[in-house]
């Protein structure tokens, strides 16, 4: 009897250890599958643009996947969004606007831009940028060359590449990445990225590095990490060849009247500046707005009718060619315009405080999108196409229109 005990007790035993070891010989090996991609996807693609294996091998020497960067999506798992995101353009609009750090670097880029005032005028004479622009810019990416830049850029992009939200768009900068150390502008161990696997001063992806990156000082070097001139120069490059037009404001704040709807916001919806002023709106400091009035001009309401607006040039979504991003913009022209000495804060408060999370925003926009409405993707992020389509749909729901996503819009929605 107590053999059959012993025998019973030692069967359940056996049992448990399998359940418990169960899980861990299910748990698949990311190590594994990662180095698998690198081998199988990127070497053969990487070789066939002529980077040398000793370079593929030395950028992937002990480099394993960081599975603590954001917009992931590991193996077996369906895309999700961050219910609140870690980055800053997905957060509150008010809080973007720091006021101790636009004074901060305000007053940093005013003594840059008169230390660099020659190599400014040169860059500004050959691209058409203007230097305020610039610096504000270069104060964005990385306060002005200061900021750390802590991120191996391998793991990050191959991570990214390898299982992430934008594979494709990744794999390419990994690739490109890899071409840069084959061509020599920096080793291996000199590749640091942000989070987001940009690099130097001016923060630029790998791709925009090889298209825009310029050498500036003449020393047959692109070199965007220490070099002030080729940082600036690279800038003024990339903003030249997305659109931007010398002589160009980026926006002017105004005053929107009710009659003027902020469901015609967008680079789509342009108007003239005579078209805005006959339809009620003014500059909040008075005055007209600058330009002529038959130049092109755009409705932006970066939060609705829950904060600034702006009527903006087309050089606004120059901007958001670098950071594609209503606040980032808004930021760089605001900032510029302190480094110019000619702007202060808003005139107009942000009344966005405690509103929805990416995450809310993000169901809120799939309810919109099943119902036939384009509002720019199902990602969190309440850009102008969102926010008109809020403004349409409270006009049909009997509501206030606002233009700015809401819980009480969300719950008539489900």
């Amino acid at each position: 009897m107590h053999s059959f005990r012993r025998l019973i007790g030692a069967a359940l035993l056996l049992a448990a250890s399998f359940a418990l070891a169960a899980p861990a010989l299910a748990q698949p090996s990311y190590d594994a599958a990662f180095r698998q991609f690198l081998e199988g996807d990127i070497w053969p693609a990487a070789k066939a643009r002529g980077v040398p294996r000793a370079v593929f091998d030395a950028a992937f020497k002990g480099v394993k996947p960081n599975l603590k960067l954001p917009d992931l999506v590991l193996p077996g798992e369906k895309p999700a969004i961050e219910e609140k995101s870690s980055q800053a353009e997905f957060r509150d609009p008010a809080a973007y606007f720091d006021e101790k750090a636009l004074t901060r670097l305000g007053a940093k880029g005013r003594t840059l831009l008169a230390a660099h005032q020659t190599v400014l005028a040169r860059i500004e004479k050959r691209y058409g940028v203007p230097a305020p622009i610039l610096l504000a810019v270069w104060g964005r990416e990385s306060n002005f060359g200061a900021a750390k830049i802590p991120y191996d850029a391998f793991e990050v992009l191959g991570t990214k590449a390898w299982t992430s939200r934008r594979k494709a768009m990744f794999r390419d900068e990994l690739l490109a990445a890899l071409d840069i150390v084959a061509d020599g502008h920096l080793s291996v161990a000199e590749m640091r990225s942000s989070w987001a696997g940009a690099l130097g001063q001016p923060q630029f992806m790998p791709t925009k590095f090889k298209d825009y990156a310029v050498d500036f000082d003449g020393d047959g070097r692109r070199d965007i990490w220490s070099s002030v001139p080729d940082t600036l120069a690279s800038i003024a490059h990339y903003l030249q060849a997305s659109g931007w037009k010398a002589g160009r404001g980026w926006a002017t704040e105004a005053a929107i009247p009710a009659a003027l709807s902020c469901t015609g916001e967008g680079p789509d919806k342009a108007r003239t500046l005579a078209d805005f002023t006959k339809a009620g709106a003014r500059p909040v400091a008075g005055g007209a707005f600058p330009g002529e009035p038959r130049a092109t001009a755009h409705l932006l309401m970066p939060a609705g009718r829950l904060g600034p607006a702006f009527v903006a040039t087309p050089s606004f979504y120059v901007l958001k060619v670098y950071n594609n991003s209503d606040l980032y913009a808004l930021f760089i022209g605001q900032l510029a315009d302190r480094i110019a000495g000619k702007g202060g804060a808003f005139a107009t408060p942000w009344k966005t405080a405690g509103g929805p999370t990416r995450g809310e925003i993000a169901r809120l926009q799939e309810r919109l999108q099943a119902k036939g409405y384009d509002v720019g993707g199902a990602d969190g992020f309440p850009g102008f196409k969102t926010r008109r389509t809020i403004g349409t749909v409270e006009a049909s729901l009997g509501l206030p229109e606002s233009c700015w996503p809401s819980s009480a819009l969300a719950a008539k929605l489900r």
